[in-house]
């Protein structure tokens, strides 16, 4: 059993805009998200990260609801352009260092959380499900949270998170469920 007022310290102790416990049934499945990644999003079908290396909204869906509880987390970033996708995604690495942080505080008290954070992995430089293989690194690799299905938006704004704080402002969302 994890010590949740132990984490909090810990947490507080971390760059993080915002924190909540929230229960996995408060997430929104839904296809539309899937629709995005499949039609807009380069990434589709390239990374184990992605759909549909990460199986159905559906198959996603019951593997989150699996879990009892669940940590979200947020950083903001501020930067020069929010229309320079590069300068953007720069600001991702730093948020991905955070979630491990979070992953690695919750391993010491004994809890392997399912994580699910930003954007496609890139941690190999080319991705083993080109070749029909499984995941190089499934411990360090996090799917994105749309790649679930999951509209992250309501909850946001359910919790006072605004998602555009301004023009030039990046808020990076990572859930971890346990």
């Amino acid at each position: 059993m994890m010590d949740k007022a132990l984490l909090e310290q810990q947490l507080a102790e971390l760059p993080l805009y915002a924190y909540y416990f929230i229960s996995p049934e408060q997430l929104e499945f839904t296809e539309r998200v899937r629709w995005i990644c499949e039609h807009e999003c380069p990434m589709y079908g390239k990374t184990w990260a992605c759909p549909p290396g990460v199986g159905s909204v559906q198959t996603c869906r019951e593997r989150c609801l699996g879990y009892r509880e669940c940590l979200m987390i947020a950083t903001i970033t501020e930067v020069t352009d929010i229309s320079d996708i590069e300068e953007t995604l720069a600001t991702r690495p730093p948020h991905e260092k955070i979630t491990n942080q979070v992953r690695d505080l919750m391993k010491e008290q004994g809890v392997s959380p399912y994580i699910l954070s930003t954007e496609a992995c890139a941690l190999c430089s080319r991705c083993a499900i080109a070749d029909g293989l499984p995941c190089r690194l499934p411990g360090k690799m996090h799917p994105c949270v749309e790649s679930h299905g999951i509209n992250i938006l309501g909850l946001l704004e359910e919790y006072g998170i605004a998602f555009q704080y301004g023009e030039n402002v990046v808020t990076w969302v990572s859930l971890l469920f346990y």
